[in-house]
């Protein structure tokens, strides 16, 4: 096996994949070579001709590259699934979101709310935002940011709410995690990964790609904010 996999992965297993490195290189012999962006941002890359040998992205998203022939179709895996959130500046008082009423109006009574324009969460959060009716008022203050963790606007005082998938929140230090958007205003995004078919390391990417699918990652995706 060559001694690195060049991995494209979404910002939602930044933290996971971080952690998951170190000890699948002592064990494997093979470094992982890893970029983090918004699905679509890696989407367009791609199909700008971008090389990888491994793909993290929503489960839509690898769809669309194994219609495209970019991603190898048999061997594609589910690896984990994850709610958006919102997440305050630590220490600060957690606002009640647990209902749709409470979550409409703790949306309205924030000084600004952070998301992120691209991305399973911004998408989301926009279209939630128009079914409750508050679209115009939200986006009067938010700070919305093309890429990137949202909870780093609540660090710099930009915002005192940001909405992110939760282990995308919990990647920023100094904030917490209040809790997920009440699941029935919201579905699960599933990340899924695949070996690009012009993987030049095949054997090396579907060695990873089985790593990432055992039962021995499961814990670190829990810890991160994942569901396996």
């Amino acid at each position: 096996m060559d001694n690195s996999v060049r991995v494209l992965s979404t910002l939602a297993l930044k933290g996971a994949v971080a952690r998951l490195a170190e000890t699948y290189r002592a064990t494997s012999g093979v470094r992982i070579d890893a970029d983090f962006a918004p699905t679509l941002a890696l989407l367009e890359r791609l199909r700008g001709g971008e090389a990888a040998d491994l793909v993290i992205l929503t489960r839509e998203g690898l769809d669309e590259m194994i219609g495209e022939g970019r991603v190898v179709a048999d061997n594609s895996v589910d690896l984990a699934r994850s709610y958006v959130g919102l997440a305050v500046m630590a220490g600060a008082a957690h606002p009640d979101i647990a209902s749709e009423a409470a979550l409409r109006a703790t949306l309205l009574g924030a000084r600004a709310v952070a998301y992120s324009r691209l991305g399973a969460s911004g998408i989301l959060f926009a279209r939630l935002i128009d079914r409750l009716d508050i679209a115009a008022e939200i986006n009067a203050r938010a700070v919305i940011i093309p890429s990137g963790f949202t909870a780093e606007k609540l660090v710099t005082g930009e915002a005192d709410l940001a909405v992110q998938q939760i282990s995308e929140l919990k990647q920023v230090d100094g904030t917490d995690v209040v809790g997920p958007i009440p699941l029935n205003l919201q579905t699960a995004a599933v990340f899924s990964a695949g070996r690009m078919t012009a993987s030049g390391n095949a054997d090396a990417a579907d060695h990873l790609l089985r790593y990432l699918a055992s039962a021995d990652v499961a814990p670190v995706l829990r810890a991160t904010g994942l569901e396996p």
